[in-house]
C-alpha cells in the first residue's frame, strides 16, 4: 500500500515540476542559456579619465607567404583592437584617432572606422588617422544615460606588419586624439595595451563659435561638398562642388573618382562627363532587374567606380550638359589669388538608388574619393562627413535662402611626394662655383628606364651650367669632359636621368652687404605646353627680405611671408614644350624656358649665411607640386669671386634665354 502511495506522489511531483519552473524559474536545475553575461569590467584608466579615453590592444600574429630568411622582409598578419570613449561632459564631433604605426604596417580592414588615407588597404608606415564610420560623433554619458553605443566606438583592426621576431604584434609609437582643441599626454603601455586620456585644451579658442547639428566643416587644401538638392523615391539630384583652398594648390584636367556603396548609378550629368558610359554594366547588374523599363542607352555611367571629368570651355553654353556656374574650364582649378573664377568647379548628377528606396530621405553618399590631374600636387582625400545643409540663394531671385536636403564634406590635402616619386626637380648653381649640381638621379622615378645601363642610386655628376640647357641624353660627353677638367672621378656605370617633365634651376647670383640676388629658370622638357603656370620658393627666414622679381609677377605668401609666389606676366604665362634645334640632325632639342632675377634685402635679418644654405630654397613648388631638391649646396672653395671669363657661360645663358623669350613674344604679337 505504501508503494502505491509513493508511486502516486512521485507522479504528482513530476507533473508539478513544470509548473514550479514557470512560477520560479530560478529554481530550475536545467542550464539557463539566456543567463545574462557578466558585467563589463572597465580598465582603471577609463574610470579615472575625464575627457576622451583611448586604448589600443595588440594580439598574436601569424607568418604570411612568402616565407623568407630575411627577418625585416618577412610579412605577418595581425589583429588589434582600438577603443575610444567619451568620458567627459562635452560631445566630440567628428572624432579622429591617430595611431602611430612604424613597422611598415598595411591596414587591410577596420570595423567601425575608416582611414583618412583613403580606402583599404592603406599604407600606414607613418601612422594613420581613424575616423568613425558610421558613428562619427561621441555623445556624452549624461545625455544618453550611459548608452555605450553612443559614447564609444570599438575598432577591430586587421593588417599586415613587416619584420620582428616572435609572434607578438609590435606596439605603435603612440595613440592620440587629433581633433582641434584637444591635447593628449604621452600614451602609456602595459601588457600589450596602450592607453591615453585626452582633455580639452583650456587655452584653445575656436575661431568660429557656430553651433552645428552635424560635424563642423573642416578646411583643407581641396574641399569637396556633396549636396542632395532634390529627392524622389527611386532617385535624387545631387551637386558636387570642388573648391581649391590652397595658395599653392592646383589641378589641370582633373579626374574625380569615387565608389558607390549600394549599387547606385548615374543617369544624367550636367557640368561634367564620365570617361566611360558602359550601359551594359547596368543591364547585367541589379539595376537592370529593378529598372527593367528604363532606357539604359541614355545612362551617363553605370560603373561602381566612375571617373568624372570637367567639360571643355566650348560646352559652357550647352543647354543639355552645360549652363552651370564655375563649370566647363577643361579641368583647371587655380588658387584664388590667381583667378577666383577658376578656383571652383561645380557639376550636377541624377543618381538612381538600387534597390529603389521608399524612404526619400535615405541617402548613402559615395566613398573612397580620389582626385588627380597632370603635373599637379598629389591629394589624399578623407571620407565623406555629414555636415549641416548647404545654403543657396533662392533660384527665383528673391532675397531668400534655400537649403540642400543633406550635405557631406570631403576634405583633400596635398601630400609630400615620396623619394623618387616627384614630378619636378631642382638644380643648384652659384656665382662662386663654376659647377652646377643637377637634379637628383631618378628624382621623378626610373620605372621605364633600363637600370642595367645606368645606376639609379648614384650621385649625379657635376656639370657646367650651360649643360643644364641640354637634354640628358646629350649630356654624357660634356659631363665626362668636365669631370676630367676638374679631376673628378667618373663611375663606370653612370647615374640615370631625373626623368622629370619640369625642372627649375636656382642660381645664387650675388651676395653683398645689404642684400643678395638669385636667378630662377624654369625648363619644360615635355612636348605639351603649360598654360597659366606658377611657381613658389620657400626660403625660410631669408624670404622675409624679398624685394622684387623682375621678369615675373611675384608676391609673398601669407601668413609667414617666407614663401615667394611667382607667375608669368600677362601674355608670357605660356611655357612652351620641347622643340627641335636649329639643325635637328646636329643640334639637340631645346626645352621651353622662362627666367627671372629675384632680389632680396638683408635689413633686420641677422646671421644670414647666404652661401652656407640660407640663399637656397627649403622647398620649391611648380603648379602646386613639390619638387625634389638636391641633397647638398655648391661649395665655396675660396673667398675670391670668379673672374669674368668663368662667368661667361652664365652670361651667355641669360642672353640666350632673353633673346629666345623676346623672339617668341614678338612672334605672338
Amino acid at each position: 500500500m505504501k508503494k502505491i502511495h509513493c508511486y502516486i506522489h512521485l507522479n504528482l511531483l513530476l507533473l508539478l515540476i513544470p509548473l514550479i519552473n514557470l512560477q520560479f524559474p530560478t529554481l530550475s536545475l536545467a542550464q539557463d542559456y539566456d543567463e545574462p553575461k557578466k558585467d563589463f569590467k572597465p580598465p582603471p584608466g577609463l574610470l579615472r579619465c575625464n575627457g576622451v579615453y583611448m586604448s589600443y590592444t595588440t594580439g598574436n600574429r601569424e607568418k604570411l607567404y612568402p616565407r623568407t630568411a630575411n627577418v625585416t622582409a618577412q610579412a605577418w598578419s595581425f589583429k588589434s583592437t582600438a577603443m575610444i570613449v567619451n568620458t567627459g561632459i562635452e560631445e566630440v564631433k567628428g572624432w579622429q584617432m591617430f595611431v602611430g604605426y612604424h613597422h611598415r604596417e598595411i591596414i587591410v580592414s577596420a570595423t567601425g572606422a575608416v582611414s583618412s588615407d583613403g580606402e583599404f588597404p592603406v599604407d600606414a608606415s607613418n601612422g594613420t588617422i581613424f575616423i568613425g564610420s558610421p558613428n562619427t560623433d561621441l555623445k556624452t554619458s549624461i545625455l544618453t544615460a550611459g548608452d555605450h553605443t553612443q559614447i564609444s566606438t570599438d575598432i577591430e583592426i586587421t593588417g599586415t606588419v613587416f619584420g620582428g621576431r616572435g609572434t607578438v604584434t609590435p606596439m605603435p609609437k603612440t595613440i592620440k586624439l587629433v581633433n582641434d582643441g584637444w591635447q593628449c599626454p604621452a600614451a602609456t603601455s602595459k601588457g600589450g595595451t596602450m592607453q591615453v586620456c585626452c582633455k580639452r585644451n583650456p587655452k584653445f579658442k575656436s575661431k568660429e563659435k557656430v553651433k552645428t547639428k552635424f560635424t563642423p566643416r573642416q578646411r583643407g587644401d581641396l574641399n569637396i561638398v556633396y549636396d542632395v538638392l532634390q529627392a524622389y523615391k527611386s532617385n535624387y539630384m545631387a551637386q558636387v562642388t570642388i573648391e581649391n583652398k590652397s595658395p599653392l594648390g592646383r589641378l589641370d584636367h582633373w579626374n574625380l573618382t569615387w565608389e558607390w556603396m549600394r549599387g547606385e548609378f548615374i543617369y544624367s550629368l550636367r557640368g561634367a562627363h564620365a570617361a566611360e558610359k558602359s550601359p551594359g554594366e547596368c543591364l547585367s547588374s541589379k539595376a537592370g532587374q529593378f529598372y527593367g523599363d528604363l532606357d539604359f542607352s541614355q545612362v551617363a555611367n553605370c560603373q561602381k567606380k566612375p571617373i568624372l571629368k570637367d567639360l571643355p570651355a566650348d560646352r559652357k553654353e550647352d543647354k543639355d550638359i552645360g549652363m552651370l556656374p564655375f563649370c566647363c574650364k577643361n579641368g583647371t582649378l587655380l588658387p584664388v589669388h590667381m583667378d577666383p573664377s577658376k578656383s571652383k568647379a561645380i557639376f550636377q548628377l541624377q543618381v538612381y538608388k538600387v534597390p529603389p528606396d521608399q524612404n526619400r530621405t535615405a541617402f548613402f553618399p559615395p566613398r573612397n574619393w580620389k582626385i588627380d590631374g597632370i603635373v599637379n600636387p598629389q591629394y589624399k582625400c578623407g571620407p565623406p562627413i555629414r555636415v549641416d545643409a548647404t545654403p543657396f540663394p533662392d533660384a527665383s531671385g528673391l532675397q531668400a535662402t534655400t537649403y540642400a536636403i543633406a550635405s557631406w564634406q570631403v576634405v583633400c590635402n596635398i601630400t609630400k611626394p615620396k623619394p623618387k616619386a616627384a614630378r619636378c626637380c631642382v638644380s643648384f648653381s652659384a656665382f662662386y662655383n663654376d659647377s652646377a649640381i643637377p637634379c637628383n638621379t631618378c628624382a621623378c622615378g626610373c620605372k621605364d628606364i633600363d637600370t642595367d645601363t645606368c645606376n639609379a642610386n648614384a650621385r649625379p655628376l657635376l656639370l657646367p651650367p650651360d649643360t643644364l640647357l641640354v637634354p640628358f641624353d646629350n649630356r654624357t660627353l660634356k659631363a665626362k669632359v668636365w669631370a676630367k677638367q676638374k679631376h673628378m672621378a667618373v663611375p663606370k656605370k653612370l647615374p640615370c636621368p631625373d626623368n622629370c617633365g619640369i625642372s627649375l634651376n636656382w642660381h645664387l647670383n650675388s651676395d653683398y652687404g645689404n642684400g643678395w640676388s638669385a636667378r630662377i629658370t624654369v625648363f619644360n622638357w615635355g612636348k605639351n605646353a603649360v598654360e597659366d603656370w606658377f611657381g613658389a620658393v620657400d626660403l625660410g627666414k631669408a624670404g622675409l627680405g624679398y624685394e622684387n622679381v623682375y621678369s615675373f609677377n611675384g608676391t609673398r605668401v601669407p601668413p609667414k611671408n617666407q614663401t615667394i609666389f611667382f607667375q608669368g606676366l600677362p601674355g608670357m604665362n605660356y611655357l612652351i614644350g620641347l622643340t627641335n634645334g636649329t639643325n635637328p640632325a646636329r643640334d639637340p632639342q631645346v626645352p621651353g624656358k622662362m627666367q627671372s632675377v629675384i632680389s632680396f634685402k638683408k635689413k633686420n635679418l641677422r646671421n644670414l649665411n647666404i652661401p652656407g644654405g640660407d640663399g637656397f630654397p627649403k622647398k620649391v613648388f611648380f603648379n602646386g607640386e613639390e619638387c625634389e631638391l638636391p641633397k647638398y649646396f655648391p661649395k665655396k672653395g675660396s673667398a675670391k669671386r670668379l673672374s669674368c671669363i668663368r662667368f661667361l657661360p652664365s652670361i651667355l645663358l641669360v642672353i640666350t634665354t632673353f633673346l629666345a623669350i623676346s623672339d617668341r613674344f614678338l612672334s605672338c604679337v
